[in-house]
């Protein structure tokens, strides 16, 4: 399948970067990355942020040195609104501040604590969306920093780490009880972002559709839920 793009004008482009993909290139076995082949659609792009290998969604990138430059500075300055959906083990009843620091830890992985050395202020604003009992539940996770793997590291610091995260708690595959849907990555999906544009000004939104794998589970999840379950 071809990447799909989600936006593109003369400045910047949005592409939909699928799950299982790196964005650039990495330590190991040489393999196209996610920049590499939205170049062969549109030409050459600089990288303004990251998404994980297993994350899914809405990946910004500029068109020039300048507008790279202008766009890392608006997330430097925590003005782009990321909207993430995530699939997380047991209910999650309420809405949930998680306003927890974020540290290194070892192979890069994490850590949320207080008084942790290198710790840098970090929150991640959770709003339940789908609860499908004590198993799972369907969030949108908004970080208003952006640490790196700080969405998956502060639910799992919360008590409802991904259904799958090889990092912050259980390895693939997640199987769905009634229906045997599976998931063998993190069900992590970068679904919005919302900036100024940084040439027009202009406010901009764009979204990524829900990728299948997820969208499997849900449809699994819900058809063993009673019929008067959200």
């Amino acid at each position: 399948m071809s990447l799909a793009v989600l936006h593109a004008d003369e400045h910047l482009a949005v592409v939909d970067k699928p799950p299982g993909r790196i964005v650039v290139p990495g330590r190991g076995t040489p393999e196209v990355t996610v920049r590499e082949e939205a170049e062969a659609i549109l030409g050459p792009l600089w990288v303004v942020h990251r998404l994980d290998r297993g994350t899914s969604g809405a990946l910004l990138l500029a068109r020039s040195a300048p507008v790279h430059r202008s766009l890392c500075a608006l997330f430097e300055k925590h003005a782009v609104s990321k909207r993430y959906l995530a699939l997380v083990r047991g209910a999650v009843a309420t809405d949930l501040r998680i306003d927890v620091p974020v540290a290194a830890g070892r192979k890069g992985r994490m850590r949320a604590g207080v008084g942790l050395p290198g710790a840098r202020p970090s929150t991640t604003f959770v709003r339940p969306l789908v609860s499908f009992g004590a198993v799972a539940t369907l969030v949108e996770a908004f970080p208003a920093s952006g640490r790196t793997h700080q969405v998956r590291v502060h639910l799992a610091h919360a008590g409802h780490p991904l259904l799958v995260d090889p990092d912050y708690g259980e390895d693939p595959p997640w199987t769905v009880p009634v229906g045997g849907a599976r998931l063998s990555r993190t069900p992590l999906h970068a679904a919005s972002l919302e900036f100024l544009h940084p040439v027009s000004g202009l406010p901009m939104r764009v979204e990524a559709p829900i990728p299948e794998d997820m969208s499997a589970v849900l449809a699994a999840l819900r058809a063993g839920q009673p019929s008067n379950s959200g």
